[in-house]
């Protein structure tokens, strides 16, 4: 059987009302006699909350709840990775222990957005403020105020992978290469930020909300507000943009949910512009500091990495388990004789952290693709040649890496390579100084199997059920579990179904966000998962359902099922068109319970759950061309070029649009994004995101290897373009400023920061040639 849609450039069916204004969103939500709610944070980073005095919001005019501790007493939201030693598992939705800026505090809801906010202004809080720590390396200083006097010093997990002789192998090395690199914290920006529209009645809660898992939503809630989870139903609808900041259930908008059950009646909030730094989960905030042995032919010997990640306030959904990926995928694409990596989660007074696209890949592959460019520098090698030399070639696939990890197919040096001669620098003489830097990396994608999810931690499920159902005029709906945050799965999903059952793409319509008419899923769509595991769950119903049409026109036509086919809206046997029945008789046949083979069950309707026997590892390599003005340290990214593998594409077309939107993300970690704060814990709230002129075109090569794991081949691509940016931009600095390459640890690459490098280095420069 041919494919007629799958690797075809199919356009997007989700454009045609996400770009007429038709979209389903949050925001978008109206139920009659809605109440509106505000959020009220803390103001400080550390103390506590004495007291809470409501009585002039309660007199204000069109107030209808406030809600304070005393009133949540009780409600916890999970921490679904737990690490091991991990002292925190679940924390309180309100709390009067405040230990960031942007802690809610309480919530006042009221007729309309305006008064809710406008009474919020007349609760009056009695705090004791608290020394800040903001900053992972000042947390660990002795003298550092505890976050969690209980439980002594501020890091909440330290564990250790790999090999225990690693430090021993690095001491006999001929050449050490030792770095401290620093990544800032990044926040997610979707276009639609996050939202609540949650209702109460008839002892059931219905929560429309900006989600990435609906059912994972759905159980937080059911569990901290005391309800059956039959009894809450989560509806996601279009997400604007998820990045990983909305995989979970964040306090604010349980409380949402809390104050429509208070009330019995509808109650919407929206994030506001200003919360969103204070608010949603950022990412990153990663100190490494990072060994590379090699012997004196260039041959890695080991990689030691000692990884310091930022946790914030309290551990989140996801804890420190974005450091731990970070630890797994640190050897990339490279063979290394050991690798050892410790991990430690540290508290701040900031902002928890959570997941954002790439988790924890970016900030292993700076350390890892620096380190391999400064030992290339310094041995003079050829750092293309060193890549090469140290690289694992197709002929060790599958292969398990020193930190457990099980790489399973690919070319990685064919896609350096390729990435090689694709790379033109650019020529001018403006004054300004050029560098083309290169990163290669290894992507875990496919999050999934439930049992490795269990042994790591994650207390969640990973498999994907589809279910797929055949109308009696031969049109075919699909549910799934995961959702559509803008990645084109539905258009995907439609792709893989009407190859599979032999229907027109516009026959088949696909159903996912809502808690209540699709299969369950236990983490939804992350971790470049839902075409490669919910994928698989739709090919493998989607067999199901075509054996199942096809052992129906068998009995009708007397013939072999090996010897029918499905063209042209009909089964026939193969080589005689006319000996055929149509798709649409077949399907009434069937619901009605007409003429089918002993021991078929009437009805069409197939469901498959797909729990992957492993991760799938996607791969890639990056390059940047940029230009450095050594007067101002500004860099611009002038070209940039991208080949991947992400196993079999079902739409090359919507995988060259999240490398692209991915690449982008990474130009502005590299170069303007990241949340700063003062010493007494408050954010510093300029966030600098890049513009159509920070971003230069993207050449974008699409290489093919299925993945052996997968039904269909897929592996994931949604993170594989934030992964290689920070690295290669900075490797590209590095290469265009030689005199400070080792000095080139740190991103956001700053103007400011590059300037004030370039200047001490002039300094030493006069110094040693006076």
């Amino acid at each position: 059987m041919g494919d007629a849609y799958v690797g075809a450039r199919t356009p997007r069916r989700e454009d045609a009302r996400l770009l007429t204004g038709r979209g389903r969103y949050v925001g978008n939500v109206r139920l009659p006699g809605a109440a509106h709610a505000y959020v009220i944070r803390s103001p400080i980073a550390h103390g506590r909350l004495l007291g809470c005095d409501t009585k002039a919001a309660w007199a204000a005019e069109d107030v209808l709840d406030v809600i304070v501790p005393a009133d949540a007493a009780g409600m916890r939201l999970p921490c679904v990775s737990v690490a091991p030693g991990q002292q925190i598992t679940e924390y309180p939705v309100l709390d009067e222990a405040i230990r960031y800026a942007g802690q809610p505090l309480a919530v006042v809801v009221a007729r309309t957005p305006e008064a809710a906010r406008d009474a919020a202004d007349l609760v009056e809080l009695e705090l004791d403020e608290l020394p800040a720590v903001a900053g992972m390396e000042r947390a660990l200083e002795g003298d550092a105020p505890l976050l969690y006097p209980d439980w002594g010093p501020n890091v909440l997990t330290d564990f250790t992978l790999g090999d225990a002789d690693c430090s021993a192998a690095i001491e006999e090395a001929e050449h050490v290469v030792e770095m401290t690199f620093r990544m800032g914290r990044v926040s997610p920006y979707p276009m639609e930020p996050r939202g609540v529209t949650a209702s109460y009645a008839d002892d059931e809660l219905t929560v429309h909300t900006s989600t990435q898992a609906p059912h994972h939503a759905r159980e937080q809630l059911a569990d901290a507000l005391g309800l059956a989870h039959d009894r809450v139903r989560v509806i996601g609808g279009d997400i604007g943009g998820g990045f990983g900041g909305k995989e979970h259930v964040y306090p604010d908008e349980a409380l949402i949910c809390l104050a429509a059950m208070r009330l019995g009646r509808p109650v919407s909030w929206m994030e506001s512009p200003g919360d969103r730094l204070l608010a949603t989960l950022p990412a990153r905030a990663a100190v490494h500091r990072g060994r590379l042995a090699l012997d004196g032919d260039g041959r890695f010997m080991a990689l030691q990495v000692d990884v310091l990640g930022d946790i914030g306030a309290h551990p989140s959904n996801v804890g420190v388990s974005t450091a731990a990926v970070t630890a797994t995928l640190l050897p990339g694409p490279y063979r290394f004789d050991r690798v050892a990596v410790r991990v430690r989660g540290v508290v701040t007074t900031t902002t928890p952290t959570g997941s954002y696209r790439g988790f924890g890949q970016p900030e292993g592959t700076l350390t890892r693709e620096r380190l391999i460019d400064e030992a290339a520098r310094r041995l003079g090698i050829d750092r293309i040649e060193l890549r090469l030399r140290n690289m694992l070639g197709p002929e060790d696939l599958p292969y398990t890496t020193r930190v457990y990890t099980p790489y399973d197919s690919g070319d990685y040096p064919r896609a350096l390579r390729t990435l090689h001669h694709l790379v033109m620098p650019v020529e001018k003489d403006d004054g300004r100084r050029r560098g083309i830097g290169y990163s290669c990396h290894v992507e875990s994608t496919g999050m999934g199997p439930s049992m490795d999810l269990k042994a790591t931690g994650f207390l969640a499920g990973g498999y994907e059920t589809a279910v797929l159902r055949m109308e009696q005029d031969g049109s075919v709906v699909v549910s799934a579990g995961v959702v559509p945050i803008g990645q084109g799965i539905e258009t995907a999903l439609a792709q893989l179904t009407a190859d599979r059952v032999g229907v027109p793409i516009e026959r088949v319509r696909v159903v996912m966000g809502d808690t209540d008419t699709t299969p369950y899923s236990g983490i939804g769509s992350i971790a470049s998962r839902a075409l490669a595991v919910g994928g698989g769950a739709v090919i493998q119903a989607a067999t199901l359902l075509r054996d199942k049409l096809v052992a129906i026109a068998a009995h009708r036509l007397e013939a072999a099922p090996a010897d029918l086919e499905i063209a042209d809206g009909a089964v026939r046997v193969k080589g005689d068109p006319q000996a055929s029945v149509t798709l649409r008789e077949l399907a009434t046949s069937a619901w009605r319970g007409w003429d089918l083979p002993e021991g078929v069950s009437p009805g069409l309707e197939e469901r498959a759950s797909y729990d992957p026997a492993s991760y799938t590892y996607a791969y890639g390599a990056h390059a940047a061309a940029v230009a450095v003005d050594p007067e101002t340290g500004a860099v611009e990214v002038e070209r940039y070029w991208v080949v991947n593998d992400a196993g079999v594409l079902v739409n090359p077309a919507v995988v060259e649009g999240q490398i692209h939107g991915g690449v982008a993300q990474g130009i502005g970690e590299a170069l303007t994004e990241e949340i700063v704060y003062t010493e007494d814990g408050q954010p510093i709230t300029d966030y600098y995101l890049p513009t159509t002129r920070e971003i230069p075109d993207i050449q974008v090569v699409m290489l093919e290897t299925p993945s052996p794991i997968t039904p269909g081949g897929m592996k994931g691509v949604g993170e594989a373009g934030t992964i290689g940016p920070p690295a290669a931009i900075a490797n590209a600095v590095a290469d265009a400023l030689p005199e400070i390459a080792d000095k080139i640890t740190e991103v956001p690459l700053t103007p400011s920061w590059l300037w004030s490098l370039l200047e001490v280095s002039k300094a030493q420069s006069w110094a040693r040639n006076a």
